[in-house]
């Protein structure tokens, strides 16, 4: 019976391991309650080939299963799930031998207590801890592959000591069990300490992938407001245009009116002056055809307007028929970006400039958007080489890199960002697939 009950703890750890370990690295094909349905009858089914007590059968089941579980529940190939599930077995194998010497060294006499419930739960309880430690370590080298974040490598080192820590603990109660005559009771609550204290690192290992989880939703929601804000910013300055224009017309009759009145009293002068504040309105341009993408057209020609207004150089070369692939949301969010970021680094420059332009690389799929302004001052001089910034508010500080580097990831791409100290010009490349 207590061989019964280890078993059926030791799996149903390896099976939130799974869980974790899957749904820290992949994404996920279907919702969690059918995972959790699948995992829970591959598992029942391990178990119950468990209790014929045959290891190499039930090593290769627990390869399948895993297999079985990654391969149908999360978006990977044959390939990676093998790979994966090799790394899951070969560890769990791995680390019961390693407890099982890790015992007899510190405890020779541990395992001359033959059947005893207590012995066995610590030694399941070691074993799976002990598990759940290499595997988490395993897992946040991955991740740390997948997306360097030095704030998430502290953090995990810092949570890796919590494991470190309890195997400590692990040994210590394995030493004492086996170096004292223990009554029942003390044997039951050494026991079910072994027991809390797996629970309480598996439970703090779901709360920091909860806790990473409700980040990243943040960081999305973030993104998606900033998306709507440089949408309602753009439809603002048109209807701003559309007002000014509509003011303009109202009161065209009001300038002939005075135009008419001086030449009446032939002031020529004045009347040419008046016509000359007119023509000068930005009010009676026409909308620039900097490019033949209705959207981006618009865009370029606010952002136009604004540097016109702050005295810095506006040029564009935008070929044609070349972005088209890409939405228009994404357009929106990308080059209203990228003109934002290159305004507040230019608008400080004394011989202040904007260079963007479009091309596509010959006999290839991909666009090259490439941007180029003037910085008086290096932006990567931050700790961490971190870009810099001037607005009030540091918490909404890089939101617009982040949208950026979302859309070149969409569109399988990449960005190049890099300073020039000779020239005092900061560039940004940036290349996407059609």
């Amino acid at each position: 019976m207590g061989k019964t009950i280890c078993s059926f703890f030791s799996f149903l750890t390896e099976a939130v391991i799974l869980w974790q370990y899957a749904s820290g690295l992949f994404a996920a094909k279907h919702t969690a309650k059918k995972k959790f349905i699948i995992l829970c009858g591959l598992y029942f089914i391990l178990f119950a080939a468990s209790l014929f007590e045959s290891k190499l059968v039930n090593i290769a089941l627990y390869f399948l299963f895993n297999f079985v579980f990654l391969v149908t529940q999360y978006c990977l190939n044959t390939y990676s799930a093998f790979f994966h599930s090799s790394i899951l077995a070969s560890v769990m194998i791995l680390c019961e031998v390693m407890v099982y010497y890790i015992i007899r060294y510190f405890s020779p006499h541990f395992f001359e207590r033959g059947e005893n419930f207590h012995f066995l739960v610590i030694f399941a309880i070691f074993s799976k801890l002990m598990f759940f430690t290499i595997i988490y370590i395993i897992l946040h080298f991955l991740k740390g592959l997948q997306n360097r974040d030095e704030r998430q490598d502290k953090s995990a080192f810092l949570l890796a000591l919590i494991p470190v820590t309890s195997v400590f603990v692990m040994i210590t109660f394995t030493k004492i069990s086996d170096s004292c005559d223990l009554s029942p009771v003390l044997n039951r609550m050494l026991t079910l300490s072994a027991v809390f204290l797996l629970a309480i690192n598996l439970l703090i290992f779901g709360i920091e992938q909860y806790n990473r989880k409700k980040s990243l939703d943040f960081t999305e929601m973030q993104l998606l407001l900033q998306r709507e804000s440089d949408s309602a910013r753009y439809y603002e300055m048109l209807l701003s245009q559309h007002e000014n224009q509509s003011i303009l017309i109202h009161d065209i009759k009001k300038h002939l009116q005075s135009i008419n009145t001086l030449n009446d009293k032939m002031e020529h002068d004045k009347i040419r002056e008046y016509i000359q504040g007119l023509m000068k309105s930005s009010d009676l341009k026409e909308v620039s055809r900097l490019c033949d993408h209705e959207m981006l057209n618009a865009i370029l020609a606010r952002y136009g307007r604004e540097c016109l207004d702050k005295h810095i150089a506006f040029h564009t070369d935008i070929r044609s028929g070349i972005i088209d692939f890409i939405a228009d949301a994404d357009i929106t969010s990308l080059f209203c970006n990228l003109l934002d970021n290159a305004m507040e680094a230019a608008g400080h420059s004394p011989d202040s400039f904007i260079e963007i332009s479009v091309c596509k690389r010959e006999k290839t799929p991909f666009i090259i958007i490439t941007m180029i302004n003037s910085s008086k001052k290096n932006p990567f001089d931050e700790p961490g080489g971190k870009l810099a910034t001037t607005k009030s508010n540091k918490h909404k500080h890089g939101f617009g890199i982040k949208s950026i580097q979302k859309i070149v990831t969409r569109y399988h791409g990449n960005m190049q960002m890099y300073y020039n100290q000779e020239s005092l010009t900061f560039h940004t490349v940036i290349t996407l697939k059609q």
